[in-house]
């Protein structure tokens, strides 16, 4: 008989709709999400961008999902109290599962769901991204409590599956053991990204030529929401240094009319505004190398690294993406940087004068671990 495998998450994502259908595909276990943010079926907010985004690709086809009635007076995944669900446990346990996976703690009915199921001797099961890393040295009152709060949540898990090293750190640290933790790492959709008949390579040639790249230069692209933890501002000011490497800036945020002015003037730096999901495969191919230079606080792990990887291009990204370590393990992959302007101009340099010598190859074969397969084989293995 199939495990049954009740997961809780917030609301659909492109990271964790493959996930899902996959583990349902396999026929091991017996899939049932629960989307706790019921007004999210369609479309959400995002600070970041500053906009209203759906998803331009399936979110919900090929595994059995509910979504939950949320009562929350201010319903959003940014705060506590906007996640309240008081069907949600009846929901659950009503179909006897095997294991609850919980995604993310920090909203009211996940940590509620997360003692119930401890009380009633089901096994929890957790998976997050965060770390240590925005960490400030030393131990302050705030930060004792906080670790001491941790730990108290953390004592309704039985296993937590760590995405990398620095996540794997951040479980040991609020009390969990060695035993409990199993590795299912970040990974995207890395088939989705891939590009056997070089039909996303032609598609990007084009549209270089469309935007007036000049193709005896190198390119590097940054995709993603301009806001000051990717650290867009400084990448720009480095670029501005350096006029024989060409720079593709891709997104919206609320940064973006300070760096657009900033780079006014500079010829050798393009723009785009906030590209779907069904596109990025050919945006990521837009640029030579990709570039996420982030320093936080918050950028637990940088999925962006993982697509730019798949369809085949190095990175150099920032040391406090917490998976920057992981992914680019070696300098045949790229390079990781502190996120100032001088590391990401050495950065930028030693790739550049290999143009014409990708990189791109060793990270795209890098990349094939992490993905959904190891993730669902780990859950797998769990219920044995």
């Amino acid at each position: 008989m199939r495990k049954r495998l009740a997961i809780i998450s917030t609301h659909p994502i492109q990271y964790n709709a493959p996930l899902f259908r996959l583990l349902e595909q396999r026929g091991v276990v017996d899939v049932h999400v629960f989307y706790t943010w019921g007004q999210a079926q369609d479309a959400v907010y995002d600070p970041g961008f500053g906009a209203v985004r759906s998803w331009d690709i399936p979110l919900l086809d090929g595994y059995r999902h509910t979504f939950v009635e949320n009562t929350a007076k201010a319903p959003g995944s940014h705060h506590f109290k906007g996640i309240r669900n008081p069907t949600l446990p009846s929901l659950v346990f009503d179909g006897k599962p095997d294991a609850i996976l919980v995604y993310g703690w920090s909203f009211d009915s996940h940590l509620r769901i997360m003692r119930m199921a401890k009380r009633r001797g089901i096994p929890v099961w957790f998976r997050g991204d965060s770390n240590l890393l925005d960490e400030p040295q030393g131990m302050s009152i705030r930060k004792l409590a906080r670790r001491l709060f941790l730990r108290w949540v953390f004592s309704f898990v039985d296993r937590a599956f760590y995405v990398g090293e620095a996540n794997r750190q951040y479980f040991k640290v609020h009390g969990l053991k060695d035993a409990q933790l199993t590795w299912a790492p970040h990974a995207i959709d890395n088939d989705r990204f891939a590009d056997p008949t070089g039909t996303y390579e032609q598609q990007a040639q084009a549209w270089r030529k469309e935007l007036g790249i000049d193709p005896s230069k190198p390119v590097f692209l940054f995709a993603g929401k301009f806001e000051p933890k990717k650290n867009v501002k400084a990448l720009v000011q480095a670029f501005l240094q350096m006029p024989t490497c060409q720079l593709i800036l891709v997104g919206n945020g609320k940064q973006e009319a300070e760096i657009r002015a900033l780079a006014a003037h500079a010829s050798h730096v393009f723009w785009l505004p906030f590209q779907n999901q069904s596109m990025m495969p050919v945006v990521y191919r837009l640029g030579d190398y990709f570039i996420l230079p982030s320093v936080g606080p918050g950028e637990t792990w940088g999925l962006a690294i993982n697509e730019a990887m798949a369809s085949g291009r190095a990175v150099i990204a920032g040391q406090r993406c917490g998976g920057a370590f992981d992914l680019i393990s070696t300098d045949q992959c790229g390079r990781v940087v502190d996120g100032s302007e001088a590391s990401i101009q050495r950065a930028v340099e030693s790739l550049a004068v290999q143009h014409g010598q990708t990189q791109g190859h060793f990270a795209q074969q890098h990349i094939q671990s992490f993905s959904f397969e190891a993730i669902a084989q780990a859950y797998e293995r769990a219920f044995s």
